[in-house]
């Protein structure tokens, strides 16, 4: 029987975010493994009380003895975020270069793992060998520090998964995109490459960092008062154009934010950043006058407990803002963040504070590709199977397209849990399906999303919560008055609320006798119906309501 060779998504592939992909070599009742980053996405409100979610690795962890490493690409929180919740499960090595092995070894120490036994630190445009596998990075261009394509060869040909990426001809920091190497290896001959979907509907090229900078240092050269750069802590590169503009306008800067000042240590202890003006201190920048200084803070996207909203909302200890200053938003506004955003805009303008961002400056430019950047990486390679990731269906879709319009013979249309067979067989296909799915980080406890404590707070968000507490005697009749306790109800008139729930409460009691466990359970049914039913005629809503029964 011929060996397999097979590629399956488990994340990132229907949705932008929470990247996870295994390719699979070997007889076909015991294939070796190695995945390919290991991502988080952000929940929205609709789901309060979580913060990150991640995908379900159930397929993989049932075969962690086959296992041979987690290769990470870089260190995008969508590429890396689920590494330290979900490598208990796992246990196997970890591939990454220095920068991104920082940021995990920080994860584990968060979680108190020593990780130093497993991550193994991958040189620039070095190699891993995990037999069957061999793993050569080539380095890409993209909005962080030390973005890396793979190229996986197997015994039945070579993949290459580019990561995410572009084609950023001065992207000021890192090396330029490995063009000469991607050439060579189409020319060797690829069988499959699994590529980046974000951009396929923009036009034209994505753009360069160099010409941010220039555009940047124009727009921060003409204003007078403060100036605040807000961004992604992740893009140095745009880290650096703040304090290099900052010092070519006379004035100092200062990072604020938590993510911040650790992307700063980070980059700096890999090397970079070394020729940059010293930051201040935020406590101290307030001693500066106001067009002496530049701030650098989190929160480009609106997070409620991001800097910059708490700039905006005057409740910073450290950053005061004032009519005339400037807020620059040097990125990108990611969808489904709109509604905040534009929110934070209004605020701002309405204290008569100047308000920059894509819309109405060249100050940002994307990380990924646009529609030109696509046609070089599909030139260079020349992939006889493209499988678009990194996109919503809508985006892969029109990827497919894109490949086809690129006279790819297979390109090959996937969703998290497709198995892709690779080889053998006459063109690459969807042969099967892997469980696939989403995990909540609830806490620090990874639940499914129909978890009940997810419905729970779900339905005590929209209907609030009542709870009632009844006496019984030791002869099993109920007690003087009922215990009420509710939050989240509309009430109007409480007194009148209360006496009428008490009345109906008292009135479905004295048609129960409590002399066994069962007669309790049937009183408790009945007065969650009875509450229900007139919190519901009273104020439109229906309580999660808990009964309790206390005996005496």
């Amino acid at each position: 029987m011929k060996d397999e060779l097979l590629f399956c998504p488990l994340g990132g592939s229907g949705e932008i975010g929470m990247n996870m992909n295994l390719f699979g070599y070997g007889q076909p009742s015991n294939h070796k493994w190695i995945m390919v980053d290991i991502g988080v996405t952000f929940a929205d409100d609709t789901i309060p009380g979580v913060d990150l979610i991640y995908p379900d690795p159930g397929f993989i962890v049932e075969r962690k003895d086959n296992l041979l490493g987690i290769v990470l690409t870089h260190a995008h929180e969508d590429h890396i975020g689920a590494i330290a919740h979900l490598w208990p499960k796992l246990k196997c090595k970890i591939f990454a270069t220095p920068f991104t092995a920082l940021l995990i070894r920080e994860k584990f120490n968060e979680k108190q793992i020593d990780i130093n036994n497993d991550l193994q630190i991958v040189e620039l445009n070095g190699t891993v060998n995990l037999e069957p596998f061999e793993i050569e990075y080539i380095t890409l261009t993209h909005s962080i520090l030390e973005p890396n394509g793979l190229r996986i060869k197997t015994p039945a040909g070579v993949i290459l998964h580019t990561g995410d990426w572009k084609v950023d001809p001065n992207p000021l920091i890192g090396e330029n995109i490995n063009d000469k190497r991607l050439k060579e290896i189409g020319n060797e001959g690829v069988l499959a490459m699994i590529c980046d979907s974000t951009n396929v509907f923009s036009a034209g090229r994505s753009g360069s960092e160099l010409d941010v900078r220039k555009s940047m240092l124009n727009v921060m050269s003409r204003l007078k008062k403060r100036i605040i750069i807000t961004s992604f802590a992740s893009n140095v590169a745009r880290m650096e154009t703040a304090f290099y503009c900052a010092e070519q306008i006379g004035r100092q800067i200062s990072l604020v934010g938590r993510s911040m000042h650790r992307i700063y240590k980070a980059a700096r202890q890999c090397g970079y950043l070394k020729n940059t003006i010293e930051p201040i201190d935020p406590r101290e920048a307030k001693n500066f006058s106001r067009e002496k200084i530049v701030y650098l803070c989190t929160g480009s996207q609106g997070e409620p407990m991001g800097a910059m909203m708490r700039i905006s909302s005057y409740v910073h200890p450290d950053v005061y803002i004032e009519q005339g200053d400037a807020v620059i938003f040097s990125s990108k506004i990611i969808p489904g963040n709109e509604k905040k955003l534009y929110k934070l805009h209004n605020q701002l303008v309405k204290d008569g504070i100047e308000v920059i961002s894509e819309e109405t400056d060249f100050v940002h430019v994307s990380g990924h590709p646009n529609r030109e950047d696509l046609k070089d990486m599909y030139q260079w390679v020349k992939p006889k199977c493209v499988i678009p990731v990194h996109g919503e269906h809508r985006h892969m879709i029109e990827h497919i397209s894109f490949a086809k319009e690129m006279q790819v013979p297979h390109p090959v249309q996937v969703e998290n849990g497709d198995i892709v067979k690779l080889y053998p067989g006459e063109k690459p296909e969807v042969y099967d399906k892997a469980p696939s799915g989403k995990l909540y980080l609830d806490g620090n406890v990874s639940v499914d999303p129909d978890a009940q404590s997810i419905k729970d707070r779900k339905n005590l968000g929209a209907n609030g919560y009542l709870e009632v507490t009844l006496i019984i005697t030791s002869k099993g009749s109920i007690h003087s008055n009922p215990v009420l306790s509710f939050r989240g109800l509309p009430i109007d008139d409480k007194d009148e609320f209360v006496y009428g729930l008490e009345y109906e409460i008292e009135k479905t009691s004295r048609t129960f006798k409590i002399e066994s466990r069962q007669q309790e359970h049937n009183l408790i049914d009945a007065l969650k119906i009875v509450c229900r039913k007139f919190s519901k005629e009273k104020t439109g809503k229906k309580p999660f309501t808990n009964i309790n029964l206390v005996r005496i």
